[in-house]
């Protein structure tokens, strides 16, 4: 089995991708990524086929991660309807999702920082984009406080897809 998380963001090129590298290294840490697939998309197709944002990828860059193969994708039925987990990064992400899920599996959508290790008052991790590298400092520490909840979901969730009687 493999367990797929999609990051929704609006562009899929600042807040998405780094959840996607941030979410990828914890994984290869845990040992765990020859078992889930990890991937972002955004919501509008207005940054399709751009790269990273210049402060997004150099902020990765100094943590070891090289994200400067990513190339902005928006996101589509199909994708969304094939996560196991699909990561909204802020409020207003949640709809599109929604209107591809539809009713049927509402527990698949969450907010990266629903999975924060102690509850926070907002989930939305605002869009740095508009900001400077600061900004970009924040959503990572927001989005990288929130991966050990995100693997231990994942392990949670892979260690029941094994169990006699699972069904996937």
């Amino acid at each position: 089995m493999t367990y797929r998380i999609l990051a929704v963001c609006t562009g899929n090129i600042c807040r998405s991708p780094m959840a996607e590298y941030a979410v990828r290294e914890a994984l290869e840490h845990a040992g765990l990524s020859d078992r889930v697939d990890v991937a972002s998309v955004g919501t509008t197709g207005e940054e399709v086929g751009r790269p990273i944002d210049p402060r997004a990828g150099a902020l990765l860059r100094t943590h070891g991660i090289d994200a400067s193969a990513h190339r902005a994708r928006q996101m589509g039925a199909k994708e969304i309807l094939q996560a196991d987990l699909v990561l909204a990064l802020d409020h207003d992400h949640v709809a599109p999702v929604q209107r591809v899920v539809g009713e049927e599996n509402p527990e698949r959508l969450a907010m990266v920082r629903d999975f924060a290790p102690e509850p926070v008052a907002d989930t939305g991790i605002r869009d740095p984009w508009w900001g400077d590298e600061g900004d970009f400092q924040i959503a990572w520490e927001q989005i990288t406080e929130a991966t050990a909840g995100i693997l231990a979901h994942v392990r949670g969730e892979l260690e029941r897809a094994q169990a006699p009687g699972a069904r996937r």
